[in-house]
């Protein structure tokens, strides 16, 4: 058996409470069991990176998502989790496992990860680059130059359709450096998703935005039918869209568990520094 599985003290409030009341079925047991049975889009083992000025960022960070399986990784600021998602897309390289879809996340694999993978940056700004929406959100189709002619039509639509999805479709003209924050975020994440990820992964999704637009985007998480990661503050957005949350403090996964199971727990969120 392996010794960290012997003395982890990562926290799963399920499993207390079945231990509490033996004569209840175990859903920890039994969530195991399903993730088990499911396709794992996302592992990570041992993970740890430190900072090239020595902070640690992540310390022995263990955890797996199922394919279609959306997870909020939530934390005080500084617990690492802007830090695991460029980890998971390979934009860092730390210490221990993280597979995509059985690959490794690597040197060699790096072309194969960011295909299936989506990341989109907490701030905008930082993912915003070509003058326009239309020009921004197409970036991510890379056409060959000697075929951008013949299909610009072809792209052009589907840059609308995504647009109208994100009900965005009428900033299609618009420069890029003349959105509000609520737009560019519609704009970053149109961009990522026209390349139809397998794995979404979402830092602060809701930072910037109005309570509509917020209302919106938990909706539209709702209803992806695709592989989520989202770290967040935001624990009404992680209770109404996640099926598990990961508590990180300290660069250290602490607990994990159902969205009841965690965000209900006041003493383990002002423990974990929430």
């Amino acid at each position: 058996m392996d010794n960290r599985e012997e003395t982890t003290e990562i926290i799963r409030p399920e499993a207390v409470a079945a231990s509490r009341f033996p004569e209840s079925p175990n859903p920890a047991e039994a969530r195991t069991v399903t993730t088990a049975m499911a396709a794992i889009a996302v592992e990570v083992r041992g993970l740890s990176y430190t900072f090239p000025d020595g902070t640690v960022a992540l310390q022995d960070v263990s955890f797996s998502v199922a394919e279609k399986e959306k997870v909020a990784i939530i934390g005080p600021n500084g617990a690492g989790k802007s830090t695991l998602l460029l980890l998971l897309n390979g934009l860092l390289r730390g210490q221990g496992l993280v597979k995509i879809s059985g690959l490794e996340v690597c040197r060699r694999n790096v072309k194969a990860i960011r295909s299936k993978t989506g990341l989109v940056f907490q701030n905008p700004d930082d993912q915003l680059f070509m003058p326009t929406v239309l020009d921004d959100v197409a970036f991510g189709l890379c056409l060959p130059s000697e075929d951008r002619d013949g299909q610009r039509r072809q792209v052009v639509e589907k840059v609308k359709s995504k647009l109208k999805e994100l009900r965005a479709e009428h900033l299609i003209n618009r420069s890029t450096m003349r959105l509000s924050p609520g737009e560019k975020k519609k704009v970053a994440l149109a961009g990522v998703l026209i390349t139809e990820p397998e794995i979404l992964l979402l830092d602060e999704p809701t930072s910037g935005l109005d309570p509509a637009s917020r209302r919106w985007l938990e909706d539209y998480l709702k209803g992806l039918e695709r592989t989520l990661i989202m770290t967040t503050h935001d624990l009404e957005l992680a209770r109404k869209v996640a099926q598990r949350i990961v508590l990180l403090s300290r660069g250290q996964l602490v607990a994990e568990g159902g969205p009841e199971d965690i965000l209900d727990d006041q003493e383990l969120l002002e423990g974990g520094g929430l």
